[in-house]
């Protein structure tokens, strides 16, 4: 054999033990990981994921190796909590040691680490009691806020009539609405939905308002503060990207759903006209006489499982979880569509079924197990906003609007176009034909 080839060869096996060894320093030799899958040398368990369908590969190992196991993801190690129960036992039983967030290197990146989505430690908490504080003065949960969405709905509809029953991509247009509904909580302002200069220069303006009346200016006497102009940016920054694209998301997909499902749809409309009629905007007090909408909302993020795999957090410490001895630092992913996939809580979880919310009586019945907002501290904050949105989006759409498909209702394929780490509906049209 050539002496250069048996060179480079050498130098390989080199460079494999001495990562080897960095693996085993890293993680197997500060604790006892849960079982999982063998790992290769450099990429672990890479090869023995589907990259298209993570969240799926996920539930298949936890078939052989528990609701507790490791991964090797380069020379990352990862746990992996799958259902309910283990997944509770860790964000709720033992959150304050699983409540740091786990590596996010795009947004870290690009954020710098700042902001309240992907901090940690004594920075993370500032925020997150900064940011709840703040969303309460400026109504979140309340009264003002109902009021509000109300509004935007009656624009959404207005903007909706514009298309005159014609075939239209739902995406471009329901966009502005939860948008909108963010800028009025945190602008105190609604803005036409194509006048995007005016909406550019009152965030501006609006911002420089909101720094100047707040206690952020008086931290320069503490530079230790985590309140700063950079955090505020990307704090702002996180509650318009979270607030806007999760709801738009699951108003699109719930509109295609129910496109495939006309017998739903027509449920929806006889409830909302016994209950609400037509003589005035539905309210957050309709959805306790609407059992059957409530359902279907719920539904429709159950079975749309949004972020399947949740958003990864990390022990902040060494921490004895079940039999097994977590190194600080661990990323761990909570994977949520292990719960709002659970068989026995949902009997025939990949097939839409409003009755999955509902008893033998037809009464809404609420579980335990839809989570996706996630929980713990690290849960969206949103959580509340988002609920109120989408219950009060899709009913006025529908007091107004009859959802018309361009293709018979069997031909309509549900399934999402990318399913890694987010799930996206496919593009698609429909009418909305005046009711």
């Amino acid at each position: 054999m050539d002496p250069s080839v048996v060179s480079v060869l050498g130098l390989l096996l080199c460079i494999s033990c001495l990562l080897l060894i960095l693996v085993w320093k890293k993680g197997f030799g500060k604790g006892k990981l849960p079982p999982g899958p063998v790992p290769l040398p450099i990429i672990g368990n890479l090869l023995q994921l589907n990259l298209k369908n993570i969240s799926e590969s996920l539930c298949m190992l936890a078939k052989e190796y528990g609701p507790v196991f490791s991964l090797q993801l380069g020379l990352e190690h990862v746990v992996v909590l799958h259902g309910y129960e283990a997944i509770k036992e860790a964000l709720i039983d033992h959150g304050e040691k699983f409540n740091s967030r786990g590596p996010m290197p795009i947004f870290e990146f690009v954020t710098n680490g700042l902001g309240l989505g992907v901090s940690n430690g004594e920075r993370w908490k500032q925020l997150r009691q900064f940011s709840i504080m703040t969303l309460r003065n400026l109504g979140m949960g309340k009264r003002s806020i109902e009021e509000r969405i109300q509004e935007e709905a009656k624009f959404l509809v207005e903007e909706l009539k514009k298309t005159k029953g014609l075939p239209c991509d739902s995406m471009f247009i329901l966009g502005p609405a939860p948008c909108n509904v963010i800028c009025s909580v945190i602008f105190q302002k609604h803005f036409e939905y194509k006048d995007k200069k005016l909406l550019h220069l009152m965030k501006l303006i609006d911002s420089e308002f909101t720094i100047v009346n707040s206690p952020w200016i008086q931290e320069k006497q503490h530079p230790q503060s985590e309140f700063t102009i950079e955090n505020l940016i990307w704090t702002v920054n996180s509650l318009f990207r979270a607030g806007t694209e999760s709801t738009r998301s699951t108003l699109r997909y719930g509109f295609l759903i129910l496109l495939k499902h006309p017998e739903i749809q027509e449920k929806i409309h006889e409830e909302i006209e016994r209950v609400i009629g037509r003589s005035r905007s539905p309210c957050m007090e309709d959805r306790n006489k609407m059992p059957y909408t409530n359902a279907v909302v719920h539904e429709i993020q159950r079975y749309t499982d949004i972020v399947p795999t949740g958003v990864p957090h990390a022990v902040s410490q060494d921490t004895q979880f079940r039999q097994y001895l977590i190194p600080k630092g661990t990323t761990i992913i909570p994977l949520l569509t292990s719960v709002l996939n659970d068989d026995e809580e949902f009997p025939n979880p990949h097939q839409f079924d409003p009755d999955h919310f509902l008893d033998e009586s037809g009464n809404f019945k609420r579980s335990d197990y839809f989570i996706p907002f996630s929980i713990g501290k690290r849960m969206c904050l949103g959580e509340g906003l988002a609920r109120m949105e989408l219950f009060l989006f899709f009913t006025t759409i529908l007091q107004n609007f009859t959802l018309k498909p361009l293709i018979d209702p069997k031909e309509i394929d549900t399934n999402p176009v990318a399913n890694r780490l987010i799930k996206v509906p496919p593009p698609y049209k429909l009418c909305f034909l005046p009711s």
